[in-house]
């Protein structure tokens, strides 16, 4: 038998946990064919692994690539650390159902944030995924499907409960992006509109959700002082609804909520004692990221960006904003010191910096700056928060149930997905948990690391062909050298590719070779519906 690729000399790390053994793999038509010796065989493409590690390829299941896989289709922040399979549709936002309300608002607002290359010509989700296999894509995509996308479809950012009407209007969008192959229901409960939903509107949409056997992953109402209400409420739904629930991004925010993962943590076990399948995942740094606009009170962002902006430029609005920011500084008096500008497009001068550094630029108090910026941009600013602890990041991490995911965009060095100053996680996530907290730190041990990163998410998402290493899978996998392995990017400089990873291969096709992209699209959009 001819192979078309033959990886030789490996130590195979499973996927399972299970204790790494030396073999050799046989790849044929995408799948892993063999795996024994096969020294004397015929392939014709020979890797050899001697020295390094072969693992599944590492499945993101946090991820926001929705819209950028659609701009540079070669995910390459992504696939230079591994990735193989990105979950998009994260934090209640995912790229369908778009009515003409929210493709309008998204022309205004998210395509000029990619110098126009985006198309927004989709309404289905089914839509979305025959335009990602149209264009190819260097890695395997699945998606939920966001609660705040589709209560915007259906409500736009009004502060309501919904009438019996939107309610069966949205659990009609829900059950079609199921229908279409989405993995779940997502969740962005401090974002709106998703932060206007009362805790039965979630209940109501994720029990159809349940029907269709997706998952709900939800961001929850708050990872800081409500942070054990949150964990609570994310439970109840499972619960009431029968549905598993991954939590994303699992931490405590802030500093005098340091150590609160503890009772969260124990919240959770609690739950699953009882039979409530309840999962976390998680990035491995102390610093999150999201928009500027998410300091504000919920109550400035009804109606959506054009009401936020009228309200930013109204003093009585402007003051009661102000008088609720506040509370961040008598919190922490550093506050300011602890926000950096990511992206600010008509200010580059201002990446980089920390608001009180704008702020003493600017000559203004921190809270107008902040004002100033949004204004500027018309809300569309991105900023990285210093707002954990290390003890946190590393007992969330030993948790069994937690798995890895970026909370990241898949972006670039060039071109219009390089601008700004990203979080780090866009590119060193994977690597940074293989080199620092397994290689430096002893954390977690190698094989345990890396059923975190593949066979547990392919298990909660229900891939049974993926994130493992056996005859019959899927080829998805990394070689990688793990004294090396590491995360070069920076808050600085993030645009940096990771370093240790030889080889990736994406459904049998060699994406990686020796550290270098070869140029090719082999993935494919993963429906839940197909499994």
């Amino acid at each position: 038998m001819e192979y078309d690729v033959i990886i030789l000399n490996g130590k195979i790390y499973d996927g399972t946990g299970n204790p790494w053994f030396y073999a050799d793999i046989g790849i044929l038509n995408g799948k892993i064919e063999t795996i024994g010796k096969l020294k004397n065989s015929n392939g014709k493409y020979i890797i050899d692994a001697l020295g390094l590690a072969v693992s599944p390829g590492f499945i993101d299941i946090h991820s926001h690539s929705d819209f950028t896989l659609l701009v540079d289709p070669r995910g390459l922040s992504k696939i230079h650390q591994g990735v193989t399979t990105e979950i998009v549709g994260n934090c209640g936002s995912s790229a369908a159902p778009m009515n003409d309300f929210l493709r309008d608002y998204r022309e205004k607002y998210l395509k000029p944030m990619f110098n126009g290359l985006l198309e927004l010509d989709w309404s289905r989700m089914r839509e979305y995924f025959a335009k990602l296999e149209e264009k190819g894509i260097a890695l395997n995509v699945a998606s939920h499907v966001g609660h705040g996308t589709v209560r915007s479809c259906v409500m736009g950012y009004d502060q309501r409960k919904p009438t019996g009407r939107e309610l069966d209007e949205m659990k009609e969008l829900v059950a079609e992006a199921m229908e279409d192959g989405a993995v779940g229901m997502s969740t962005g409960l401090i974002y709106p509109p998703s932060c206007y939903a009362e805790t039965e509107e979630l209940i109501e949409l994720a029990k159809v959700v349940a029907e269709f056997n997706g998952i709900y992953a939800s961001h929850i109402r708050g990872e800081g002082e409500t942070l054990l209400e949150a964990v609570r409420e994310a439970i109840m739904i499972g619960e009431k609804a029968s549905l598993p629930v991954e939590i994303s991004h699992f931490k405590a925010s802030g500093k005098e909520n340091w150590g609160k993962v503890h009772e969260a943590a124990k919240l959770i076990e609690e739950a699953r004692m009882r039979g409530v399948d309840v999962t976390a995942d998680q990035y491995p740094y102390i610093a999150s990221s999201t928009g500027l606009s998410a300091l504000l009170p919920r109550w400035a962002h009804e109606g959506g960006a054009e009401k936020l902006l009228e309200r930013l430029k109204n003093p009585d609005d402007k003051r009661r904003m102000e008088e609720y920011m506040k509370r961040y500084v008598k919190r922490d008096p550093e506050y300011w010191s602890r926000i950096v500008i990511s992206s600010a497009k008509k200010n580059p001068q201002f990446e980089g910096k920390t608001v009180k550094e704008i702020s003493e630029i600017l000559g203004k108090d921190p809270v107008e700056t902040v004002f100033h910026l949004l204004i500027e941009e018309e809300t569309m600013v991105q900023m990285v928060s210093f707002g954990m602890c290390e003890e946190d990041v590393e007992y969330v991490m030993k948790l069994p149930w937690v798995m890895v995911g970026s909370d990241g965009l898949a972006v670039s060095p060039e071109g219009v997905l390089g601008k700004g100053k990203p979080h780090p996680r866009y590119y060193g996530t994977f690597p940074r948990v293989l080199g620092i907290y397994v290689r430096e730190r002893n954390i977690l041990r190698l094989s345990e690391a890396i059923r975190k990163m593949t066979y547990l998410p392919a298990w909660r998402l229900g891939f049974r062909d993926r994130g493992i290493i056996r005859e019959g899978a899927w080829a998805d996998i990394v070689i990688f050298n793990p004294e090396k392995i590491i995360d070069a990017a920076t808050f600085m400089d993030p645009h940096k590719f990771a370093r240790g990873i030889n080889y990736v291969l994406v459904n049998g096709k060699i994406v990686i070779d020796k550290g270098k992209y070869t140029g090719e699209l082999p993935g494919k959009v993963l429906r839940k519906m197909q499994i």
